[in-house]
C-alpha cells in the first residue's frame, strides 16, 4: 500500500509529481475492495461530506477518495483546461492515482463530472482491479438544461454566493470554477459527447438519477441503457435534483449497498445481477 491509509484532512499523495489531496475510510485494500469516489465538476474531498464513512459502513468496502487537481487542496492547474479534460483525467491520471493509492480491487464511484470519467476509464482502460461502475448524475453529451444552468452558476459566481460557498473547500477558487464553467460554456463544448465509452463496458454498471436534476435529464440514463452490453441496474429518484447521495441518502446508500453485495455474489457464487 503506497499511502497511509487514513481520513484525515489534507492528507496528499504525489502523483507522478503532483500533490493530490486525498482520504481513507473503512477497510484497507488488502482486506476489502475499495469504492474509489470521483468528484463532480465543482467538488473535493470534503464536498462528500459524511458520504464516505456511511458508504464503509454499508458496504463493507473500504472508500478512497481524491480531489483531481485543480480542486480542494490538491495542486492547481493551468487554465482554461482542454475541452477533453475528463477524458485525460480517466486515462492519463485515475490509473495512476489507484497504482500510488495501492487499490488492489475496486469499484468507481463517480458523480456527475466525475461519473462520465468513470464511464470513460471503465471503456477504455483495461484495468481487471475494477470491477463495477456507480454512475451518479452521469452525463456522455451535452444537453441544453444542463448548459443553461451551469451558465447560471456563472451568474451566482459572478454576483450572488457561490464563489464564498465554494471557497470554504478550494484553496484556489478561481481555478476550481473557470476549469469547470468555461470549459462546459466554450461554444466547441456543445459538440462535445463521449457516448461512445459506454459500448466498451463489459462490467457491471448502476446508474442513480435524480429526476429533477437541472444538469441533466433521464436522456443520458437511456444512453447507457440503449447501448451498454453489461449489466445495468437503474435509479431514478423523484423529488431529487444532481446529488442523490446527498439529497436522497438512506435510498441512494442503500442501492448501492445492494449493488455491492450483488457484485460480491457474482464474483464468489456466479449469480447473475439483475
Amino acid at each position: 500500500m503506497g499511502i497511509e491509509w487514513t481520513e484525515t484532512p489534507s492528507r496528499r499523495m504525489n502523483v507522478d509529481g503532483v500533490a493530490l489531496e486525498y482520504a481513507c475510510w473503512g477497510a484497507t485494500p488488502d482486506a476489502a475492495p475499495t469504492l474509489v469516489l470521483l468528484h463532480e465538476g465543482l467538488g473535493s474531498v470534503a464536498q462528500w461530506k459524511e458520504v464516505p464513512q456511511a458508504l464503509a459502513e454499508a458496504t463493507g468496502y473500504g472508500v478512497f477518495a481524491y480531489s483531481r487537481a485543480g480542486y480542494g487542496r490538491s495542486d492547481p492547474v493551468e487554465l482554461p483546461r482542454p475541452l477533453d479534460y475528463m477524458t485525460r483525467e480517466a486515462e492519463m491520471t485515475l490509473g495512476r492515482v489507484m497504482d500510488v493509492a495501492g487499490i488492489e480491487q475496486a469499484v468507481l464511484l463517480g458523480h456527475s463530472d466525475g461519473a462520465t470519467i468513470a464511464t470513460i476509464y471503465g471503456g477504455s482502460i483495461s484495468d481487471m482491479r475494477v470491477r463495477g461502475l456507480i454512475l451518479i448524475a452521469p452525463h456522455f453529451f451535452t444537453e441544453t438544461v444542463g448548459l443553461q444552468a451551469i451558465k447560471a452558476a456563472g451568474e451566482a459566481y459572478a454576483t450572488g454566493d457561490l464563489r464564498k460557498k465554494l471557497s470554504k473547500y478550494h484553496a484556489n477558487v478561481e481555478v476550481a470554477f473557470r476549469g469547470w464553467h468555461d470549459a462546459w460554456t466554450d461554444p466547441a463544448f456543445a459538440r462535445w459527447n463521449v457516448a461512445d465509452a459506454i459500448d466498451h463496458l463489459r462490467i457491471p454498471v448502476l446508474a442513480i438519477q435524480g429526476r429533477d436534476d437541472p444538469y441533466g435529464t433521464l436522456a443520458q440514463i437511456a444512453e447507457i441503457d440503449e447501448r451498454i452490453y453489461a449489466p445495468l441496474d437503474r435509479l431514478i429518484l423523484e423529488g431529487c435534483g444532481h446529488a442523490p447521495h446527498l439529497e436522497q441518502p438512506a435510498q441512494t446508500l442503500s442501492e448501492i449497498g445492494e449493488f455491492c453485495a450483488r457484485l460480491y455474489r457474482l464474483e464468489h457464487q456466479d449469480v447473475a445481477l439483475g
